[in-house]
């Protein structure tokens, strides 16, 4: 597997951690610590995300279009841009899902009311159980081909290229986030 793809599915398995603290401080009902998670998840994916749509996505259609005419032993330029689609439109669920957890989760705690903030983080809940088993399909079509793609229809160059942008856009977090507490998850 080329460099870039290898962060990058390492970086799946650090956002699937985030992931899974998250989904125990739901399943605690712990308010404070869900919001924290959550927001720590929905950033990480984004800049996951970013680092695909900016870096990753192009290089791979772009060199499709130009090396798949002439090698036919490479994926099918067809089946690459389906598949990129079909990627996109998971980023677009995951980000707004997100969003509409986040909103929930900035309402409570605001209440004296505890029943509001169990429903809250139930709802959240049943997003971030939809955005689980979207994300599990979502990472194994990644891993398992267009992740591979990268070493296939890169040149080595290209290929060394791409893994610089990708490890600098998986470094460039949200400043709010301080180094700790985005490796530490």
């Amino acid at each position: 597997m080329a460099d870039a793809s290898r962060r990058l599915a390492d970086d799946h398995l650090a956002i699937s951690q985030v992931l899974n603290e998250l989904k125990t401080a739901l399943e605690n009902g712990e308010v404070e610590t869900s919001h924290a998670k959550l927001d720590l998840f929905w950033a990480r994916l984004a800049v996951h995300i970013r680092a695909e749509h900016l870096h990753l996505f192009p290089a791979v259609v772009a060199e499709s279009r130009d090396t798949s005419v002439n090698n036919p032993s490479l994926p099918d330029r067809n089946q690459i841009e389906v598949a990129v689609e079909r990627l996109l439109d998971d980023h677009e669920f995951f980000m707004r899902e997100l969003a509409a957890a986040i909103q929930i989760v900035r309402s409570l705690g605001k209440s004296s009311d505890t029943r509001i903030d169990l429903e809250g983080l139930k709802n959240i809940q049943n997003t971030v159980t939809q955005i689980e088993k979207r994300l599990e399909i979502h990472n194994e079509l990644e891993e398992n081909e267009v992740y591979l793609w990268v070493g296939t229809v890169l040149s080595e160059t290209k290929q060394s290229e791409l893994a610089t942008k990708v490890a600098q856009e998986l470094a460039n977090r949200p400043p709010r986030f301080s180094t700790e507490a985005w490796q530490s998850s």
